[in-house]
């Protein structure tokens, strides 16, 4: 059996960061085997949380977004810059202007983990 696959094959980045209206509001653009591509405009901070089973990628297209860890270690990430949030670490994203990222992770991946915030989007609202 064929599996149809719901995003176009290619795509616009600086056009699908257009269609993003919200901060901390990933859009997915994309899947590659079982991970998602998604597109998001940051801003400020998200919340701490942490992926129990799933790495993280961030890559930095736009701005400048700082990833802190627990006991004080910060990693700067200008534009152009590529991070990896290992599994079962507590982070959380901060942005001190406009940053826009393409996150790369498991389709399972929880936008906060089990962390919920009023910035928590269901992968339903992502995909949407």
């Amino acid at each position: 059996m064929v599996s149809v696959h719901p995003f176009a094959e290619s795509f616009d980045l600086e056009a699908a960061f257009g269609d993003v209206s919200e901060y901390w509001s990933p859009k997915v653009v994309a899947q590659v085997n079982d991970q998602y591509v998604k597109v998001a405009k940051v801003r400020g901070q998200l919340v701490w949380h942490d992926h129990a089973q799933e790495d993280e990628l961030f890559f930095v297209v736009r701005g400048h977004l700082k990833i802190e860890y627990e006991g004080g270690r910060v990693v700067d990430l200008p534009a152009g810059s590529v991070h990896v949030v290992p599994r079962g670490t507590l982070h959380n994203p901060v942005a001190d202007e406009e940053c826009w990222l393409v996150l790369i992770e498991p389709v399972q991946t929880k936008h906060t983990g089990d962390v919920e915030s009023p910035l928590t989007k269901t992968i339903a609202e992502q995909l949407g």
